[in-house]
């Protein structure tokens, strides 16, 4: 097997993002006719790495039916892993985070940050129906300082084992589980499906 030279390995890299960039340009402008999830939920992505946990939120997120995305301080992503969610679900996009805020609060809206040591945790926190839930950065969390926001509410996601947090892709889908898992009213036996087909009657939140 012959080895390939940095260079080699260089210009293949560069090649890939080239690639990555065009569908990421592509996806991203048919995003602007995106149409809303059918539950008024709302996920806000802080200054996370522009790496695979974003597309793999914006699956997760068509998924369990989220109104909107909104991205904070995060730079264009190869959204393959998205399985084309990032063109169906409606993306805002902030420079910092007081405007992804203040957009929210004007409509209505509770936004929740997930923090591993906010005493109040998910299965105890009531959810209004107008839920946002914040998550920060993979490894330096949120980009400020949520007592700035005296609005916000922070929760933790509970857990037995001794890591400290969960991976932020895996923190978001088990948030969104559970925001349907109480906004859909069906017998046991449905509420599987239900978690990814939430109700159809669920009304949409307007702009």
């Amino acid at each position: 097997m012959i080895k390939k030279t940095r260079a080699q390995r260089k210009a293949e890299h560069a090649l890939g993002r080239e690639v990555w960039m065009k569908r990421y340009e592509r996806e991203r402008q048919r995003n602007v006719a995106a149409t809303p999830g059918p539950l008024p939920m709302v996920i806000v992505l802080d200054s996370l790495k522009a790496g695979f946990n974003v597309p793999k939120i914006f699956r997760s997120g068509e998924a369990f039916g989220v109104h909107e995305i909104h991205l904070v301080n995060i730079g264009p992503f190869d959204p393959a892993p998205a399985k084309g969610a990032f063109r169906k679900v409606p993306t805002r996009l902030h420079d910092e985070f007081g405007a992804a805020y203040d957009t929210l609060t004007a409509r209505g809206y509770t936004l929740f940050a997930l923090d591993p040591q906010a005493p109040e945790s998910l299965p105890d926190a009531e959810l209004p129906e107008r839920s946002a839930f914040v998550f920060g950065h993979e490894e330096h969390g949120l980009s400020f300082d949520p007592a700035d926001y005296p609005g916000l509410r922070t929760l933790s996601i509970p857990h037995a084992g001794p890591i400290q947090s969960l991976n932020v892709s895996v923190a978001a889908s088990i948030v969104m589980y559970e925001y349907v898992r109480r906004s859909v009213s069906l017998p046991p036996s449905s509420r599987r499906a239900a978690a990814v087909h939430p109700k159809p009657n669920a009304r949409p939140v307007p702009p």
